[in-house]
């Protein structure tokens, strides 16, 4: 079954060399019982590590079942060491967050047969062990901890069971109940072969190798007469199991990631927290800081619809005389005529409204209150989006007749009528009484201006009836196409010049046009810079959680280098390792997320009661920091992952 030729294994320590194997050769046979005996440094486990391929020679051949499989790939020795070598292990091995029945169950696990579990209770049976299964290491003698490894090495059904030193950290009874089941086991057709330093223990074998600096000085039966043990009739030759190890393609279920995951970051849960805290605080950074963006660019949008879409604000200039100003409206002053002008560019005007501006004085009942009072043409509530959306707004023959009619702002609504319906009332603004015949719709604040403290009368009644006005203020035209605001605005402006027969000496102060849309981009663009602005300094804390996520895997890697080392040689490839790892890394920063989003949330809300800020948080921003941080987790937790899948077993098996 085994057959070792000429292998030699040399270890470095610092600057030394240590040769642990010297040209060694040995064969064993199947269903032996062979002993492995020498002082320490003999190179008695060494020898037995290589023959359970937990490490590879330097130099020579090991042939197992027939087949050279000193060039299998790592993932090849880990199925093979699962289907065909059981191990026993001196300090036990057990992992103490798992029971005994967790314990056993390991192997099946990483060989794809979770579904097989009954037998890892049936191995604990028959080791005497079917009362303690759910009890942790810490909870059982040595010899039962011993007896758990025992169940755990056979509940594969491997051909070759390897126990180094079994009995090392065991009583004197516990030693006989261990070596008994070992016998046993010897009996019923299996392979062992056991690494020991002790007389008593080496004469339970049929065969004593015993070992000196790396050599074999001796080879000899324990008995006169040679009894080679065979393998039990229901045993499969090794090489039947060793070409389905090679062929090993299944692994591990997710749901044994997963659980395996949740129980390392149950026993650590402290480091767990910390790990979490830090991403908690970068996706809570991220979420209130996009709601307050996301929040401000909403009201600025609102407010900015208040502007209209493609709109050319014409307002009056100022004439000079000796290079000073003589105000606003000195020297040109708009009329009717000009309106009518205007929308006779209808290629490119699709609506042009006139306006004049002034305070008054509004009285209702024993309440009164100064607002701005505006007076607009009929197409001012779709250029600035100022649909009543109580009521309604004045009509074409109102404004003929110059009515006495008022649409008003909720503010004034609230300041004058309180909770009582205004529509239908009458008020007085400057004493004159006027029908209140719809609410505007409610616009909030723009800069120190309360946009929903107003109330807007027709622009004829304004001029003729409350302010004494020929003349209009400003003119509001509404451009059809976004591309045609520049050929509109030059126009308008030959047209103006036209009207009023401005000589070039005059035209650059007597009136000017605004182009609003430009306002409005450069406002949104303001408000997108600063919430990516936001956003970025937030996603600098996530980062910094991530790195926290590093950190603490790495060391969690540092710290359960000897556990990896037992699932390697239980059977564990590389891949599976990885994934593990990978898994704890995600859900930490998944379970940061979803609590980040919940504390992000509450500050947003805390912040909106307290400060009166606007905040909204969209479900896109959610899934945004909740999906980043996941990828921060396995960015993050990659490098430590790959660190743990890349140990070599029996080094991690011996690290202290």
């Amino acid at each position: 079954m085994i057959e070792i030729r000429k292998i030699s294994k040399t270890y470095a320590k610092g600057e030394a060399e240590v040769r642990a194997l010297r040209e060694v050769s040995i064969k064993i046979e199947a269903g032996e019982f062979v002993a492995i005996m020498g002082a320490s440094g003999s190179g008695k486990s060494t020898l037995m590590h290589l023959m359970g391929l937990l490490d590879r020679p330097d130099s020579g051949s090991y042939m197992l079942g027939g087949k050279d499989v000193t060039g299998l790939s790592d993932d090849e020795l880990a199925a093979t060491r699962n289907r065909l070598i059981g191990f026993v292990f001196q300090q036990f091995h057990l992992l103490p967050r798992m029971t005994a029945l967790e314990n056993v169950e390991l192997p099946l696990i990483y060989a794809g047969n979770r579904h097989l579990k009954d037998k890892a209770f049936d191995k604990l049976k028959d080791v005497g062990l079917e009362s303690r299964t759910r009890h942790r290491p810490n909870e059982m003698s040595g010899g039962q901890q011993q007896r758990v490894a025992v169940a755990r090495a056979l509940v594969n059904d491997p051909l070759i069971i390897m126990a180094d030193e079994p009995t090392g950290n065991l009583d004197s009874k516990s030693k006989e109940e261990i070596m008994a089941i070992l016998k046993q086991l010897n009996e019923q057709g299996k392979t062992l072969i056991i690494v020991t330093h002790e007389d008593e223990i080496s004469r339970y074998a049929r065969r004593v190798i015993r070992m000196r600096d790396g050599e074999i000085i001796s080879d000899e039966l324990n008995r006169a007469e040679r009894t080679d043990r065979k393998p039990a009739a229901d045993a499969k030759p090794a090489d039947e199991t060793l070409n389905k190890a090679e062929k090993f393609s299944r692994r591990a279920e997710f749901v044994d990631y997963m659980r395996q995951a949740l129980s390392a970051m149950a026993t650590h849960k402290l480091r767990t927290f910390l790990s979490v805290l830090g991403i908690l605080i970068g996706v809570a950074a991220v979420v209130a800081m996009l709601a307050i963006g996301q929040g401000a660019q909403e009201t600025i949008s609102k407010q900015l619809s208040s502007l209209g879409s493609n709109l050319l604000l014409i307002m009056p200039g100022s004439t000079r005389l000796h290079g000073v100003a003589t105000g606003t409206g000195a020297f040109t002053r708009f009329t009717f005529e000009d309106i009518d002008a205007i929308k006779k560019l209808s290629d490119e005007v699709s609506r042009v409204s006139a306006s004049v501006q002034g305070k008054g004085q509004v009285v209702y009942g024993n309440k009164n209150w100064n607002t701005t009072v505006d007076g607009q043409g009929l197409d001012y509530p779709e250029m600035r989006a100022s649909v009543p959306d109580i009521g309604r707004y004045f009509n074409e023959k109102e404004m003929r007749s110059r009515e006495k009619v008022a649409v008003i702002g909720r503010t004034v609504v609230r300041e004058l009528f309180g909770d009582e319906n205004p529509v239908g009332k009458n008020i007085k603004i400057n004493l004159l009484n006027f029908k209140v015949i719809g609410i505007l719709p409610e616009k909030g604040a723009s800069g120190w201006r309360d946009q929903d403290d107003t109330i807007v009368i027709p622009v004829t009644t304004a001029m003729y009836r409350v302010f004494g006005k020929d003349y209009i203020d400003t003119i509001s035209v509404e451009v059809k196409e976004a591309g045609q605001i520049e050929q509109a605005q030059e126009d308008i402006r030959k047209l103006i010049i036209k009207q009023h027969r401005l000589t070039t000496k005059d035209q650059q102060d007597s009136f000017q046009i605004r182009d609003m849309s430009e306002f409005k981009n450069m406002l949104t663009s303001t408000t997108k810079t600063m919430s990516l602005l936001l956003g970025s300094i937030a996603a600098i804390s996530l980062l910094v959680g991530g790195i926290g996520i590093m950190n603490i895997m790495l060391v969690s890697v540092t710290e359960r280098t000897r556990e990896i080392g037992l699932r390697k040689a239980i059977g564990a490839r590389n891949v599976d390792i990885m994934i593990q790892f990978l898994i704890e890394a995600a859900l930490i920063a998944f379970i940061g997320g979803i609590a980040g989003v919940v504390l992000g949330a509450g500050i947003s809300s805390l912040i909106a009661a307290v400060a009166g800020w606007a905040v909204k948080l969209s479900a896109f921003s959610v899934a945004l920091a909740t999906g980043f941080s996941l990828a921060i987790g396995v960015l993050f937790g990659s490098w430590p992952a790959h660190q743990a899948s890349q140990l070599n077993p029996i080094e991690a098996l011996r690290y202290e």
